[in-house]
């Protein structure tokens, strides 16, 4: 799919050239779907250096698993640097897990829209977590985070400042439906 993926955007003005300096990019899938919807909470409002500090410290003292996550108490999790929240968003996951039985072949079948539907009824979730899940676990060719920081800045890196989310998303409907591939070249464009 990144071969057709490259090819399509590949003529197009304003992703193209930045195809030809990065080269070809991929969506790398990661198995494990709870470990990166916990690290995609790690991540929120924080540097990348912090959340992988905090990660490193997390995955050295509990197993990442629901139930594991579910046995270890809020202030065990604080201690290994997660704020009050986040240690209360990291077990609503877990617990959500636990009684959905989520997987990747659990959404496999499920549009977009319900995946980010199902995964931001879990406090803590907001659509920015679930479309990383998408992208980046489900491996969908499709998504467009206009939530995040680093797409608004890539889509004002080419079509200038000021530009409305709601803009930014007309912009990107061009690039259906490899949309996902297109904001991996969006944030190599503020790299």
């Amino acid at each position: 799919m990144s071969q057709e993926a490259i090819a399509f955007l590949r003529d197009d003005p304003d992703i193209g050239h930045l195809i030809a300096d990065h080269g070809d990019e991929t969506l790398a899938s990661e198995e494990d779907l709870f470990e990166r919807l916990i690290v995609s909470i790690l991540r929120q409002q924080v540097s990348a250096a912090s959340a992988n500090a905090t990660r490193e410290r997390l995955e050295d003292a509990v197993e990442l698993t629901p139930v594991a996550l579910l046995r270890t108490d809020c202030s065990t999790l604080r201690d290994l640097g997660l704020s009050r929240q986040k240690a209360s968003y990291a077990h609503n996951v877990a617990a959500a897990f636990v009684e959905h039985d989520y997987s990747r072949e659990y959404f496999a079948e499920t549009s977009n829209d319900a995946v980010i539907a199902e995964l931001t009824d879990i406090t803590g979730v907001g659509t920015w977590t679930a479309k990383m899940q998408l992208m980046f676990t489900l491996g969908r060719p499709d998504v467009f985070p206009v939530e995040d920081l680093g797409i608004r800045n890539g889509m004002c890196t080419l079509y200038g400042d000021g530009l409305e989310r709601s803009r930014m998303e007309e912009i990107a409907e061009r690039w259906r439906p490899y949309r996902s591939y297109a904001s991996l070249y969006l944030w190599r464009a503020v790299d």
